[in-house]
C-alpha cells in the first residue's frame, strides 16, 4: 500500500528530527522541541486515518517520537548523572527511518548522548580534584610558620572540599549502583522475553514439522483412494462394454434373419 502524504511528511520531519538531534546544539536551540511536537501531532493524526499504516510501522514512529521526546526532557535536568539515569531508560527505535541509514539513527543517538554523558559525570567528579591542589599549593607557598587563623581557614576549608569529594563520591557511587541495578532487571526481562519467544518458535515449528507430515500422510492416502476409485471404474466399464458385446452376438444369433 503507497504512502499517504501525511506519513511521507512525518518520515520527512522524522528524518530532520533525527539528524538535529545527532548534532551539536546550542542551548538556546527551541526548534528540535517544536519539530517534536510536530511529530505528535501528525503522529496522532495518522493513527486516525481510515487507510493508515500497519500496526508495526504505526508503533515504531511512535517509539522514535517517544524517544526524541524522551531525550530533549533529559537534556532539561541539571545534573549529568540525572541526565545518564534517564538516558538509560530511553529506547530507540529498531528499524531505520529511510533505506539509506544502516543502523537507525535514534540508536546512534542514544549511544551519542550516552557518552557525553558519561564524559560530563567524569569531568564533574575531576573537577573537585583542582581545588585540592590549589589549596596545598597555597599551604606550601604561604612559607614555614603560617598564622593559626590562616592554617585553622585552610583546614576548615579543606575538610569541607573533602567531605564535598566523598558526599559526590557516594552519590555516584549510589546512581551507578542504581544503574547497575536497573541494567539487571532490564537485562533479565529481555531474556525472559527472548525465552519466551524461542520456545514459542520452537512450538510453531513442531506443530508446522506436524502438520507437515500430516498432510504428506493424507496427500498419500488421497492419491491412494483415487487410484483405486480410477481402478475399479475402468473394471466396470471393461465389465459392461464385454456384457453388452455378448448380448449383440447372442441377440444376433437368436433373431431371424429379415427377409
Amino acid at each position: 500500500m503507497m504512502a499517504s502524504r501525511l506519513e511521507l511528511n512525518l518520515v520527512r520531519l522524522l528524518c530532520r528530527c533525527e539528524a538535529m538531534a545527532a548534532e551539536k546544539r546550542d542551548p538556546e536551540e527551541w526548534r528540535l522541541e517544536k519539530y517534536v511536537r510536530a511529530l505528535e501531532d501528525m503522529l496522532q493524526a495518522l493513527k486516525a486515518q481510515v487507510s493508515k499504516p500497519a500496526s508495526e510501522v504505526i508503533n515504531e514512529y511512535s517509539r522514535k517520537v517517544d524517544f526524541l521526546k524522551g531525550m530533549l526532557q533529559a537534556e532539561k535536568l541539571t545534573s549529568s548523572s540525572e541526565k545518564a539515569l534517564a538516558n538509560q531508560f530511553l529506547a530507540p527505535g529498531r528499524v531505520p527511518t529511510t533505506a539509506r541509514e544502516r543502523v537507525p539513527a535514534t540508536k546512534t543517538v542514544h549511544l551519542q548522548s550516552r557518552a557525553r554523558y558519561t564524559s560530563e559525570m567524569r569531568s564533574e567528579l575531576l573537577g573537585l580534584v583542582s581545588p585540592l591542589l590549589e589549596l596545598d599549593i597555597r599551604k606550601r607557598t604561604r612559607g614555614a610558620g603560617p598564622r593559626p587563623v590562616e592554617e585553622k581557614q585552610s583546614a576548615a576549608e579543606l575538610d569541607l572540599v573533602l567531605q564535598r569529594h566523598q558526599n559526590l563520591q557516594e552519590k555516584l557511587a549510589e546512581e551507578m549502583l542504581g544503574l547497575a541495578r536497573s541494567l539487571k532487571t532490564n537485562t533479565l526481562a529481555a531474556q525472559n522475553v527472548i525465552k519466551k519467544d524461542n520456545q514459542t518458535l520452537s512450538h510453531s515449528l513442531k506443530m508446522a514439522d506436524q502438520n507437515l507430515e500430516t498432510l504428506k500422510t493424507e496427500s498419500e492416502r488421497l492419491e491412494q483412494h483415487t487410484q483405486k476409485s480410477v481402478n475399479w471404474l475402468l473394471w466396470v466399464m471393461l465389465i459392461i462394454v464385454c456384457f453388452i458385446f455378448i448380448s449383440m452376438i447372442l441377440f444376433i444369433r437368436v433373431m431371424p434373419k429379415l427377409k
